[in-house]
């Protein structure tokens, strides 16, 4: 199991350790605000045109996590929840927690360090040079997202995660590092990444999961349009940007944070309305590491 540390917005250009590449498909229900801000939008809706019907059938199937419920993020392993969880977040490796909401951690954007190997050289994001973009202060190699080829034989090989999280009995996905377009030195752009995350929302959807917005709260604005449920923002609290997920997820957004300030900030200002939890930086299980975890 790798150490996780905290990712920011993309305003603020952060990064976070995953576990592995996950996650592929969408429902793509657009609307006419949606539209009228995104000049893809008709492409978008276009690509995924084929999958809505299917997605619709399965859509029923679909619950969402409890808001403003104990919430715990054991992405660094999982170990039994304290009393009063209701929500836990576990990497897509792990197992359930019984009678719980749960929710399956994975690594869509990126590949995982030192891990290029699993993935074809040509679906790794390279520059003209022919070196292979890493999202740096994590080292993991940026996926390559720039074409619909490459789009569609990404989401293709990480489908097997999601599939894996469906038959474990997991109720979402939790596709991380969706705003690694920021540091892919100008090689991506947001449009790539919501062409992408629209082929994960949709394959989610076909396997009854519900699918999280990771971060990346200047794409919160098109959530609609790309079939995202939820949102699980860390350190909101810490950059004052719960705003920015309530404006377009109202309650349905669990927030992680890392120090005291943030958490204070988060459990002054929403801590009636949403779920919150500091973790540990390295998001440690019980008797492991620096554990720590704390609710409002």
């Amino acid at each position: 199991m790798n150490t996780f540390l905290p990712r920011r917005s993309a305003r603020r250009l952060a990064a976070l350790t995953a576990t592995t590449a996950a996650i592929a498909g969408t429902l793509f229900l657009s609307t006419s605000a949606d539209a009228s801000n995104d000049p893809g939008a008709g492409t978008r809706a276009a690509g995924a045109a084929s999958t809505t019907t299917a997605a619709n059938a399965n859509a029923g199937a679909i619950t969402l996590p409890p808001t403003h419920a104990g919430f715990d993020y054991q992405i660094g392993g999982a170990y039994a929840p304290p009393t009063g969880v209701r929500v836990v977040t576990r990497d897509h490796g792990a197992t359930p927690a019984p009678g719980l909401y749960n929710i399956c951690y994975v690594n869509a954007f990126q590949a995982q360090p030192k891990a290029e190997g699993d993935w074809p050289a040509d679906l790794l994001l390279r520059r003209s040079d022919g070196s292979i973009v890493y999202d740096g202060k994590w080292k993991e190699a940026l996926l390559d997202l720039r074409t619909p080829d490459k789009r569609t034989a990404v989401a293709a090989k990480v489908n097997a995660l999601v599939d894996e999280c469906a038959s474990k009995g997991f109720q979402a996905v939790e596709p991380d590092n969706y705003d690694s377009y920021t540091r892919s030195e100008g090689l991506l752009t947001d449009d790539n990444a919501r062409d992408y995350i629209t082929l994960l929302s949709a394959h989610a959807h076909r396997r009854g999961l519900a699918i999280a917005q990771k971060n990346t709260s200047d794409l919160a604005e098109h959530r609609t349009a790309l079939g995202l449920d939820f949102a699980v923002a860390e350190e909101c609290g810490e950059w004052k940007e719960c705003n920015d997920y309530t404006k377009y997820f109202g309650n349905n957004v669990i927030v992680i944070e890392y120090t005291a300030k943030g958490m204070a900030n988060a459990c002054s200002k929403w801590g009636g309305q949403l779920s919150i939890v500091r973790r540990d930086l390295d998001v440690s299980p019980i008797g492991a590491g620096k554990y720590l975890r704390k609710t409002c």
